[in-house]
């Protein structure tokens, strides 16, 4: 009947708007009708296991669940579920009379403004991927917990989809080097689930297991009308979906590092990271991504036909063996530092520190984001008292994100000689490199700058020129010994940034 019924499904007399012309799109779960306007989704009667839509109660309820997974992260895109009546040779949309099929109706949007197309074309802009980040943030932030006394969550089954690929793969591939790359990574997820097992039960009890997305990746990201929107999140299968919000961050981070966009992916996870304050589950991001990259490994060989050639079979094996090296590159002992800036507001700190993230992988963390979320209920930011504990917090998240394997850059005025010795010690305790960051500008470009950001009204410094002369008069400057480990930065020179990224990766080849 499906095939039959698609076809008579063809027809412009059946809808209650103009249809441009129907082009029929195939997967092995589903049909999507485009018309111009609008897009119907119909469910194929399939049972794979992990999704049953073989009844036609089973199917209507996922279209359900695919209206309502989907709206929370889109507006206007996911539209209604119509029932098809009628016959498979005269259905009807809407219809009076038995129910034959339901359809999940949606508006149309072109391929060309897909989030994965925009990137082939190199058109991805970073503001796409600041949105992304806020958008996620928001919405793991407010999307409902899995209950504790639900089984997802928990570190069993957590590892227990990271053994099934290590299983699943194992009889797909043959040659030795492979095998040996494969055990390789299996005990590495072995002992990383041993050292983190309380923290994944830690998560679970602290309500970090949400009702994510589930498969948030380019390819699921479009810009409609100006702004970019995440759809088509799993609606079939509830183990996919209830995850650590880590697990759902991470696919899309290894979607970048796999497209060679290591630049963008550093700005997601630190913006993300800015947004929710989690950092916590900072230990849990390697994990996460070598799962997602050895799920796309074994997708890779279970798409290969049966009856493949050789041509057919070396192309899967080397898509097959992108995605395993990606797995082992986040298995690699990590090169780390601990870098602070110092200088006045506005001066091109977090310019600064931005740089740092992207091309080396640097947790940034802000005093001015730490700062409000530690006083989010009381009127008195800045006192003495404020900045002691907003500076302590700053150490605080450091240090965890140090162990966790990353390096940090601390993005805050540090004007007193006594902040900048926490920091050192940090460092120090951590057995990680120390270097203070210098940033300096004109004060005529220190005053554009505050003027610029002041219009804008999206940085999250309440710094005022008044401020930024009261820093300048108060300032305790580098002395000797701070010096020696410091790198003066002219915030308003490009050339000094470039310099000092090639001196950070000379003394780092790893990052």
């Amino acid at each position: 009947m499906s095939q039959s019924l698609i076809a008579a499904l063809q027809n412009p007399a059946l809808y209650p708007h103009p249809v441009d012309s129907f082009q029929l799109i195939e997967t092995h779960i589903s049909w999507v009708l485009l018309t111009g306007t609008y897009a119907y989704k119909i469910k194929k009667p399939v049972n794979f296991g992990f999704l049953d839509f073989t009844s036609l109660p089973s199917r209507e309820f996922f279209c359900g669940e695919e209206l309502r997974l989907n709206q929370r992260l889109t507006e206007g895109l996911y539209l209604e579920v119509l029932p098809i009546t009628g016959s498979a040779e005269a259905p009807q949309m809407g219809g009076d009379g038995p129910v034959i099929e339901y359809a999940l109706k949606m508006r149309q949007f072109p391929n060309s403004q897909l989030l994965s197309t925009l990137q082939a074309n190199g058109e991805l802009t970073t503001a796409q991927i600041d949105d992304m980040a806020k958008q996620i943030a928001e919405f793991h932030l407010s999307t409902p917990q899995v209950p504790t006394a639900h089984a997802q969550g928990t570190p069993d089954a957590v590892m227990a989809p990271v053994l099934q690929n290590f299983e699943q793969i194992r009889p797909l591939i043959s040659d030795k080097a492979d095998l040996l790359q494969l055990d390789a990574l299996q005990a590495w997820a072995e002992t990383s689930f041993e050292r983190l097992k309380g923290l994944f039960a830690q998560r679970k009890a602290d309500g970090f297991i949400r009702e994510c997305h589930g498969d948030i990746h380019l390819g699921n990201a479009t810009v409609i009308d100006g702004k970019v929107v995440i759809f088509d999140c799993i609606e079939f299968n509830e183990p996919f979906r209830f995850t650590d919000v880590y697990a759902d961050i991470s696919f899309l981070v290894m979607d970048l590092e796999d497209r060679g966009l290591k630049c963008l992916a550093r700005r997601l996870i630190s913006q993300y990271l800015e947004l929710t304050g989690d950092y916590q589950g900072l230990d849990l991001l390697n994990f996460y991504k070598a799962y997602r990259a050895l799920v796309r490994a074994k997708v890779a060989l279970f798409s290969q036909p049966a009856n493949a050639d050789a041509l057919q079979r070396a192309s899967t094996l080397k898509q097959y063996r992108n995605y395993a090296n990606l797995a082992e590159s986040y298995s690699a002992i990590p090169s780390r530092f601990m870098a602070i800036t110092h200088g006045v507001s506005a001066v091109g700190k977090s310019h600064v520190a931005m740089r740092l993230v992207e091309a080396l992988g640097a947790i940034r963390l802000r005093s001015d984001v730490e700062r409000k979320r530690l006083f989010a209920t009381d009127g008195e930011l800045y006192g003495a008292e404020a900045s002691a504990a907003t500076y302590a917090r700053l150490h605080q998240l450091a240090d965890s994100a140090l162990r966790a394997g990353f390096p940090v850059v601390i993005d805050a005025t540090y004007l007193k000689r006594d902040q900048r010795d926490a920091a050192a010690r940090v460092a120090e305790a951590c057995g990680v490199p120390f270097l203070i960051l210098d940033c300096n500008a004109p004060k005529a470009v220190i005053a554009q700058w505050l003027a610029q950001r002041q219009a804008q009204n999206v940085d999250p410094s309440d710094a005022t020129m008044d401020v930024i002369d009261a820093q300048q008069a108060s300032r305790e400057a580098l002395d000797a010994d701070e010096i020696l480990r410091s790198k003066r930065v002219e915030t308003n020179i490009s050339g000094d940034m470039d310099s000092l990224i090639s001196n950070i990766r000379q003394h780092f080849p790893g990052l």
